[in-house]
């Protein structure tokens, strides 16, 4: 029996309870990473740095965050709805449209540093009561950030808790 796998209009959309049952929603239950990308632009600059970066500037800023997790019974590890959530309410209020060396924690705000402050942030939420129980594992494994389209800084989970 050969497959056809020709274009052709749905003859039926599947539905739940007649043609799959929700025991097989979750296919399998290995750790899985999702990842979620966003985008801000801040402005700051750079203390005891020798160099452009210790005048005033922006960047348009990219930042990746790779979560992992097992899947819950309908096969989602975390919903990019709740990332995102997260994300706006706790970690982009610091730093859209904002002068990042007045919002953030006392630090230089070097690439470097910016992404452990969001690893923590991130990870500190996975871990509060609103998600710890409702996702089976979830962590944050990596958040990159972009500082340019060609530059970024990245803190990995392995490398957080040595």
């Amino acid at each position: 029996m050969s497959a056809n796998f020709d274009f052709r209009i749905v003859d039926r959309m599947q539905q739940l309870g007649t043609h799959i049952d929700k025991s097989q929603l979750r296919y399998h239950n290995k750790r899985v990473l999702v990842s979620k990308e966003f985008t801000f632009d801040a402005a700051h600059h750079l203390h005891a740095y020798e160099g452009k970066c210790k005048n005033l500037h922006g960047h348009t800023y990219q930042v990746v965050f790779g979560i992992s997790g097992y899947p819950d019974e309908i096969g989602l590890v975390i919903d990019f709805g709740d990332i995102k959530q997260i994300w706006k309410e706790h970690i982009e209020i610091y730093l859209d449209h904002r002068y990042l060396n007045e919002m953030l924690p006392p630090m230089n705000t070097t690439a470097e540093n910016m992404v452990v402050w969001m690893f923590e942030q991130m990870e500190q939420q996975l871990l509060s009561d609103a998600y710890r129980d409702r996702y089976n594992g979830a962590r944050v494994e990596f958040v990159r950030l972009f500082e340019t389209p060609t530059s970024y800084a990245e803190a990995r989970r392995e490398w957080m808790y040595e």
